[in-house]
C-alpha cells in the first residue's frame, strides 16, 4: 500500500507547485483518514519567523485533496468551493504532522477536515475543505 500511495505523492510533487515545498511522507492511511509528515521550509516563514497562515492553509488543502484523490485511485479531483481555517497557535519552520479525515462524501461534493500539529503534537490549525468532485484525466 505504501508504494502505491507514494505514486500519488510523487505525482503531486512533480505536478503541483506546493508538492515541491512540503515534502510529504506517508505515516498512516486507512479508509477516510490520512496522516502525513510534512515540512515548512524557510521560504514559508513570515518576518516574525513563524509559518505564514496561507502556507498552513495550503498544506491542509493539499492533504485533504490528496486523500480524496487517492481514494478515487486518481479518477477524480477536488475543485475547492470553500476552505475555512482556524489557526490555534503559531508554527515554526520544520517538520509537522498533517491529517485529513473525510466528514462527508457524496457523488458530487465532499467535505474533509484537515489538521496540522506542531512537533510537540499540539493542534496548530484546523481546516474544513469543501469541494466539488470532478472527473480527472490525470495519468498517474
Amino acid at each position: 500500500m505504501e508504494k502505491e500511495f507514494n505514486k500519488f505523492l510523487e505525482f503531486h510533487k512533480l505536478n503541483g507547485g506546493t508538492g515541491k515545498i512540503f515534502k510529504f511522507k506517508l505515516i498512516e492511511y486507512r479508509e477516510g483518514f490520512l496522516k502525513l509528515k510534512g515540512e515548512f521550509p524557510s521560504e514559508t516563514l513570515n518576518p516574525s519567523k513563524t509559518v505564514q497562515g496561507g502556507q498552513i492553509n495550503s498544506m491542509l488543502d493539499d492533504v485533504t485533496s490528496i486523500l480524496l484523490i487517492y481514494e478515487s485511485k486518481g479518477t477524480t479531483y477536488p475543485n475547492s468551493t470553500n476552505l475555512h481555517s482556524i489557526h490555534h497557535r503559531p508554527l515554526f519552520g520544520g517538520e509537522v504532522i498533517a491529517t485529513a479525515e473525510i466528514i462527508k462524501r457524496g457523488k458530487t461534493v465532499a467535505t474533509v477536515k484537515g489538521e496540522v500539529f506542531n512537533p510537540d503534537g499540539k493542534l496548530a490549525a484546523t481546516l474544513i475543505h469543501t469541494a466539488i468532485i470532478m472527473k480527472s484525466d490525470f495519468k498517474m
